[in-house]
């Protein structure tokens, strides 16, 4: 499950089986129930959710319900840049302060991790993926994008629905 924003983008970009993911739009904070309500009902399968920390504040409450629902099959990886890059790279509040592995474990995950290294996330992540879940693993990352001035910001360009269609019916035929 790819939550709203970069991290979820890059996964579907990079995926071999992109017809398994399930990339999550709309308001922040809805991937961890996504993810939570398929790994119940699907107990065989293990269920991945991308994470941002962004989505994560949105909604800390569902650290405490997947704690609570225990799913044996669900990993839920965060990946930390300490921004909201979907909204113009504003940082997060506290982003320095903030151990999110540390909330996980206080809810009752029985297992969390942080990594701030890659090698050492590459070097861990199979024998995670191995645990019984929920697992919880926090990845601190760069961000890729800069905290410009609002009138900095490149321009994006705003089409209205006619030509949103109008666009379609040129390139489908």
């Amino acid at each position: 499950v790819l939550t709203r924003g970069q991290s979820g983008q890059h996964w579907f970009d990079i995926s071999n089986k992109p017809e398994r993911d399930a990339q999550i739009a709309g308001a922040m904070g809805d991937g961890g129930p996504v993810a939570l309500g398929l790994a119940l009902s699907q107990p065989d399968v293990k269920v991945v959710l991308f994470d941002s920390e962004g989505s994560l504040l949105m909604n800390l409450g569902v650290l405490a319900t997947i704690a609570d629902q225990k799913p044996e099959n669900f990993y839920h990886i965060l990946l930390d840049n300490g921004c909201y890059a979907t909204t113009g790279g504003q940082p997060v509040p506290s982003s320095t302060e903030i151990s999110y592995d540390g909330m996980a474990k206080n809810a009752g995950y029985p297992s969390t991790y942080l990594f701030d290294e890659i090698e050492e996330f590459a070097i861990n992540i199979e024998s995670i993926l191995e645990e019984t879940g929920p697992v919880f693993v926090s990845m601190k990352i760069a961000p890729e994008i800069e905290n410009l001035p609002i009138d900095l910001r490149p321009v994006v360009k705003r089409r209205s629905r006619s030509q949103v269609i109008e666009e379609l019916r040129e390139e489908l035929g």
